[in-house]
C-alpha cells in the first residue's frame, strides 16, 4: 500500500496536508482497509476548536467503531459533506475526495513523515 510522501501523518493513522496555514485532514488507507466499509462519520462542526492528539469524531464502519483524533491543533473551518453523505468515500479515495475537515492551524501534533508512518505501519 502506497503512502503519498506528500503529506505528514500520526500514530493514529490519520494524514494532513498543510497550505497557507489551513490543514486538510483524513485518514490513511491503511487505515480505511483495517476499517472495512465505512458506512458512517462524526466530523467536529465548523467553528469548533480542536486540539492535537484528542478525539474529535467517530468512524464507523461494517467491523467496528473507531474514535478520529485531530493531527493539529486550530478551529475547524470545514467539513467535508460528500464524505457525511457518502461515507465509503474513506473507502474508495482516502487521499483525495475522502478527506475528513480543515483546520486553521494553531499548533501542529506530533506528525510523521511519509517514511516514518509507512515504518509503523509495517509492524
Amino acid at each position: 500500500m502506497s503512502v503519498p510522501a506528500d503529506r505528514q501523518y500520526t500514530a493514529e493513522h490519520e494524514w494532513v496536508t498543510v497550505a497557507d496555514g489551513v490543514a486538510t485532514v483524513g485518514i490513511t488507507a491503511y487505515a480505511a482497509d483495517a476499517l472495512g466499509d465505512v458506512v458512517y462519520v462524526d466530523l467536529p462542526s465548523v467553528g469548533d476548536s480542536v486540539t492535537a492528539g484528542g478525539t474529535c469524531g467517530e468512524i464507523e464502519s461494517t467491523k467496528s467503531v473507531s474514535e478520529l483524533y485531530a493531527p493539529v491543533t486550530g478551529e475547524v473551518l470545514s467539513v467535508n459533506s460528500e464524505v457525511v453523505d457518502s461515507p465509503e468515500l474513506v473507502n474508495t479515495a482516502p487521499y483525495e475526495g475522502g478527506w475528513l475537515f480543515t483546520v486553521r492551524i494553531e499548533a501542529e501534533g506530533d506528525l510523521l513523515d511519509a517514511a516514518a508512518y509507512t515504518e509503523i505501519t509495517k509492524a
